[in-house]
């Protein structure tokens, strides 16, 4: 007489093979084994014969990393699913914390720019300009002391050459736009650090109008990833309210 089949063992019930996750997440079974190594899945159960089982909890972890993946990346969604597996809860969140703080900084930086360049468009050329300009005759052009263009140039904001051979700090056009961005964006009180990554994108476009072309991806590609992000701390406090054990049914 044939054996009647057991629910659990084949995956309709509440233990889980391995081949039953993989194919829950269109992974390999082999990846399956690697997330559970890596933390990403709570320990699993093991049959007397050695084969892994895996219940409800490993399931609902492996659907939260999968969101995380697409929120978080790679590698700071394991380092959050392994924290969790390892009961540190609050650093868990903390790196979820990190990420978002990361993420509006980005916005931030968007925004100085965008705000540069609206400085930019707003200047009108000053027939006093050249090329071969001395630093106190910069100074008078945008406002500043003198001593200003100095700790600007000291933190590599700006990096005017040098006259040969008397040393004379030489600014041209280039360098007095730079000095102009950093003007406008100190006065809405932007950090010089936050400044940098500014001109480093207004150098490596070449101009504005290429600029305003890459902010536009940029702030979709934000917005995406913030989208993807919301949904990702979603599924991870749904994960964390669900309770994380035991494994085993």
């Amino acid at each position: 007489m044939k054996r009647p089949r057991d629910p659990e063992a084949d995956g309709r019930g509440s233990r889980l093979r391995t081949v039953d996750l993989a194919r829950l997440a269109g992974l390999s079974t082999q990846q399956i084994r690697n997330y559970e190594e890596a933390g990403v899945l709570p320990s699993a159960g093991r049959t007397e014969s050695g084969y892994r089982t895996f219940g409800d909890v490993h399931r609902r972890a492996l659907l939260t990393y999968r969101t995380l993946l697409a929120g978080y990346g790679p590698v700071r969604a394991t380092r959050i699913m392994r924290t969790v597996h390892d009961g540190d809860v609050p650093g868990a969140l903390a790196l979820v914390d990190a990420a978002h703080a990361a993420l509006h900084e980005e916005r931030a930086s968007l925004r100085a720019t965008g705000e540069a360049l609206d400085t930019l468009a707003e200047d009108t050329p000053d027939p006093r300009e050249r090329s071969g300009l001395r630093i106190g005759e910069v100074a008078a052009l945008i406002g500043v002391r003198p001593s200003a263009l100095r700790v600007w140039e000291a933190a590599s904001l700006l990096t005017p050459p040098r006259e040969h051979p008397t040393g004379y700090r030489l600014y041209g056009p280039a360098e007095l736009r730079d000095a102009r961005v950093i003007h406008s964006l100190r006065r809405s009180h932007y950090l010089l650090d936050q400044i940098r990554p500014v001109l480093e994108d207004l150098r490596r476009e070449g101009g504005t109008k290429s600029l305003r072309r890459a902010l536009t991806a940029r702030a979709e590609s934000l917005t995406t990833r913030s989208q993807a992000m919301l949904a990702a701390a979603g599924a991870l406090s749904t994960y964390l309210a669900g309770g994380l054990g035991p494994a085993q049914a």
